[in-house]
């Protein structure tokens, strides 16, 4: 099992990744299609899917003399663990906190003062 040196979700805390990692859900992308779409430099978009490689996120393949790069689906399964993990952790605790509290009994507004 390869290790990744990044964490995934560092990786699509900036903007730009998260942008170039969409456009990579649609279908692959060669660097340039990607910077054709993007506001920044084929160096920069070259920068962005380095980090995005070295976080398990993204693979590419040669096709001649580029690269095309495709979201790396071990890499996603990775993220939709912790989501699971996390959401389950947040269900957890949600539970134990409805169980601690003590049903209201509302019988008791309803009689009269003595």
């Amino acid at each position: 099992m390869p290790t990744y040196q990044a964490n995934p979700w560092d990786a699509l805390g900036d903007p730009s990744r998260r942008v170039i990692f969409e456009h990579l859900a649609d279908r692959p992308h060669s660097v340039g299609e990607l910077a054709d779409k993007l506001p920044i430099s084929r160096p920069a978009v070259s920068q962005h899917l380095r980090v995005l490689k070295e976080a398990g996120l993204v693979v590419y393949r040669a096709e001649g003399t580029r690269r095309v790069y495709t979201i790396h689906t071990a890499g996603i399964a990775r993220l939709r663990a912790d989501l699971d993990r996390f959401w389950t952790l947040a269900l957890s605790a949600f539970k134990r906190a409805a169980e601690a509290d003590e049903p209201v009994n509302d019988d008791d507004d309803d009689k009269e003062a003595p």
